[in-house]
């Protein structure tokens, strides 16, 4: 049920957004060469795929999380993008092409050995990642790998219909 709702938003979204899409690439050409950026990050089942973002830093950055990135490192278009979360949008590709749903753990970067160890311990990787989730809402990020493995865990075990839509209207309006 739930990746059938993943397609149908995703599809909505893309064609609704698509000029938009079209205008944070052309702006990303005017701020580097290579406006988008593909990273591996783990999945479900610890299944490796390439997540699609825009790419708010300079080329050749370390792969580091967010929190770990040197703000220097951080373009001026990358922080507008940043600040709207619009790095975020063509990741309604990789859940058009189900290695991501809108609504699950952030996928981590494949150097995340805590957290992987955390998550493994807790099943989180059993579960599609999502762009949007409990962690993202609590603002939660990866500095405290211990706690953002138990809040996904804690989004997964409680994880109804109604939580899929409420956690996708509280990322757009901050609902708790």
């Amino acid at each position: 049920m739930i990746r059938f709702f993943d397609i149908y938003i995703s599809i909505i979204c893309i064609i609704i957004f698509i000029p938009l899409l079209i205008i944070l690439f052309l702006f990303g050409l005017l701020d580097s060469s290579s406006p988008l950026f593909f990273q591996l990050r783990l999945g479900r089942n610890k299944k490796k795929f390439r997540i699609i973002k825009f790419r708010p830093m300079l080329i050749n950055t370390e792969s580091l999380s967010s929190h770990l990135i040197d703000e220097r490192y951080i373009t001026k278009y990358g922080r507008f993008l940043r600040k709207y979360k619009l790095d975020e949008l063509p990741q309604l590709f990789n859940v058009l092409s189900g290695s991501m749903s809108l609504v699950g753990p952030r996928p981590n970067l494949l150097n995340h050995l805590e957290l992987i160890r955390e998550r493994e311990m807790l099943g989180v990787y059993k579960v599609r990642p999502g762009i949007t989730g409990l962690a993202q809402i609590k603002k939660i990020d990866m500095s405290n790998p211990k706690f953002l493995a138990k809040t996904d865990f804690e989004m997964i075990e409680n994880f109804k219909i109604f939580t899929y839509f409420k956690l996708i209207l509280s990322t757009f309006y901050k609902l708790k």
